[in-house]
């Protein structure tokens, strides 16, 4: 109930100062002033629901240490968040994008200043923000073109890597559209875990190229490299060779190479009428460190019983999805995506105990339909069958729902 109220208020209070900044802004003899609180505020509102066969808590097979998030089951509330975004003066710009807990209460998803002036197509971000590497990790949920994230995305990156720190842009002054980038964080985005240290914990580099066709045809292609550092990561009830479920810890390095391509057709130009999309990402993971094997059942003490050696792996996977527009307003998608697990070298110390080799390749197949009354709101149904866990096979049905209240930016291409 706190929570309700609290966020009730918040809303409210943030509602009243935007008017009475605009009431002040009207007096004013210098309206160009750009130090004038006037931010753009929008309110996304989502919600989700979720019919499935298996149980969302057991991860892909073969990535029992990695990050599994899971779908919703039943009626939820999904991706909702508070938008304000302006200027803070000739030289700054602001973003802040909180999201709504469904169980209360706000977060903070991106909270960053971005420079307006440098020049040269250079730009600096300083903050809270999602990482540029990829295609679809800039994206918010509700501007995904499906109800989930690829498998790649949700057991690689957690569905999208996010950090604390700094990113230096710069667009090249040329007719073909070419970007390239570099990030420094604090390295608490999985795969990395949160540090209290001085320095970055983390880094990435990307570039994008892209350019038009004709006015029909256009595309974007992209590379990138992520680097972190995994210490003291837990991850529980992890299956082994002995047929048990028990606690494996990792320290270690991580290191992420991706590709991505897009392209879409508009016939005359016309993407209000028909257009198709098609895109596709592949990353691959090196991770490389020390695994510690817990002899004993999860929950009871260690005592002293476990096993530190070597452990190595290399992980990838890559889906390819397709969006057709066939009439104003209505939507259909197709995805297909798949997970390779790779094989462990395991130190001698645990040769008995971990399991090297799942030999099974998690995928999955999705369907979807969306219908849009407007820009501001999108229902959808999407059907996948899941078969990302060995035997475990699942039918899933999703119905959504997206709405935009007040102003909103155009999203990136």
């Amino acid at each position: 109930m706190f929570n309700k109220i609290y966020l009730s208020a918040a809303l409210t209070a943030l509602a009243l100062h935007s008017m009475s900044a605009w009431a002040q802004n009207k007096n004013e003899a210098n309206t160009n002033n750009p130090t004038t609180f006037n931010p753009a505020m929008s309110l996304i509102l989502g919600g989700v629901f979720g019919s499935l066969q298996q149980d969302p808590a057991i991860p892909a097979t073969g990535f029992p240490m990695n990050s599994n998030p899971g779908h919703p089951q039943g009626f939820n509330l999904s991706e909702s968040e508070l938008v304000l975004i302006a200027n803070v003066d000739t030289q700054f710009h602001g973003v802040g994008r909180f999201a709504i807990d469904p169980v209360g209460g706000l977060s903070a998803e991106e909270v960053h200043v971005q420079t307006s002036a440098l020049g040269s197509g250079t730009h600096l971000k300083m903050g809270r923000f999602l990482s540029g590497l990829g295609y679809l990790n800039e994206k918010h949920a509700h501007t995904w073109d499906f109800v989930d994230q690829p498998l790649v995305y949700a057991v690689l990156w957690d569905n999208q890597l996010r950090d604390d720190g700094v990113q230096l842009k710069w667009l090249a002054p040329t007719d073909m559209f070419v970007e390239l980038a570099v990030e420094l964080g604090r390295g608490s985005g999985f795969p990395g875990t949160d540090r209290t240290k001085n320095g970055n914990g983390a880094n990435a580099w990307w570039a994008h190229i892209g350019d038009d066709l004709n006015l029909e045809h256009s595309w974007r292609a992209g590379v990138s490299l992520h680097r972190t550092q995994r210490v003291n990561a837990t991850s529980e009830a992890v299956p082994d060779l002995n047929s048990n479920r028990v606690r494996n810890m990792f320290t270690g390095k991580s290191q992420t190479a991706g590709v991505d391509f897009i392209w879409k057709y508009a016939p005359n130009g016309n993407l209000h009428e028909r257009y198709v999309k098609l895109q596709g990402e592949y990353f691959r993971r090196k991770g490389n460190g020390l695994l510690t094997y817990d002899f004993t059942a999860p929950g009871v003490p260690p005592a002293g019983m476990n096993s530190t050696d070597s452990y190595a792996v290399t992980q990838s996977g890559w889906y390819v999805q397709s969006i057709y527009q066939f009439v104003p307003r209505w939507r259909a998608g197709l995805r297909y995506d798949q997970l390779d697990s790779g094989t462990a070298q395991v130190g001698a110390l645990n040769t008995a105990n971990i399991i090297s080799d799942y030999h099974y390749s998690p995928k999955r197949n999705t369907l979807m339909l969306d219908y849009s009354p407007s820009e501001f709101s999108r229902l959808r149904l999407q059907l996948a069958r899941d078969k990302s866990r060995q035997g475990l096979t699942d039918q899933q049905l999703f119905l959504q729902y997206h709405m935009a209240l007040g102003a909103h930016g155009a999203h990136a291409y």
